[in-house]
């Protein structure tokens, strides 16, 4: 499979390598061309390793990951070009956290809308798919917790888009909790602050949620 990942951060490099991991050929794509921090990261993971622009992953792209700041993520596909999209699966792992008044951030969008809900506006030929967003990156890829594997939470408008979606998180070793349609994303953002405040009063980030059934 061909995955273009749209950022450069350290979300869009952990799910790259991991798709790398996992034997599939994936394009970095960055605002120009020649990102350092892309280079620095193909140049690491091998031949199935790339680098390119924005519209340049998203072309590549069987299956597209945004990982972009929540906030950028206009500027972002403005810059790609909606067009790129169309009939491709995008899984979004942004959050829209607000840094502006300092840590812990806000969320800039919520309860009526979501930042999931934004992404598939703005690519409304694509299948966008809310996942990865309630994790930090250092356990997105087979994290090993005490209690057994955790859950990842996705939402989504089409079925099977979610469960070409299922089947990723299951290869990264994730229990999978379908939420519905794209808008529950007004729920699992506020859950990556749940997770961001959980972190900052404990000093430590290594938690995950799971659902127990009884």
């Amino acid at each position: 499979m061909k995955v273009g990942v749209l950022g450069t951060g350290d979300v869009g490099r952990a799910l790259g390598k991991a798709f790398v991991i996992l034997g599939h050929d994936v394009m970095m794509g960055s605002r120009t061309a020649g990102n350092d921090k892309a280079a620095a990261w193909a140049s690491e993971m091998g031949p199935r390793a790339s680098t390119g622009t924005f519209a340049e992953a998203a072309r590549f792209g069987e299956v597209i990951v945004l990982a972009t700041l929540g906030i950028a993520n206009e500027e972002a596909l403005h810059r790609a070009g909606p067009a790129a999209f169309a009939g491709r699966v995008v899984i979004d792992t942004t959050n829209p956290l607000d840094f502006s008044k300092g840590f812990p951030p806000t969320l800039s969008v919520g309860h009526r809308d979501s930042g999931g809900e934004q992404v598939q506006r703005l690519l409304p030929d694509a299948f966008v798919v809310k996942a990865f967003n309630t994790v930090g990156n250092a356990h997105m890829f087979r994290p090993q917790f005490p209690g057994g594997p955790p859950d990842m939470f996705m939402c989504g408008n089409d079925e099977r888009a979610k469960q070409r979606v299922a089947s990723i998180l299951e290869d990264f070793d994730w229990g999978v909790i379908d939420l519905g349609g794209i808008e529950a994303s007004r729920y699992l953002e506020p859950m990556c602050m749940v997770w961001v405040l959980y972190g900052a009063g404990s000093g430590a980030w290594n938690h995950a949620f799971k659902i127990l059934r009884k």
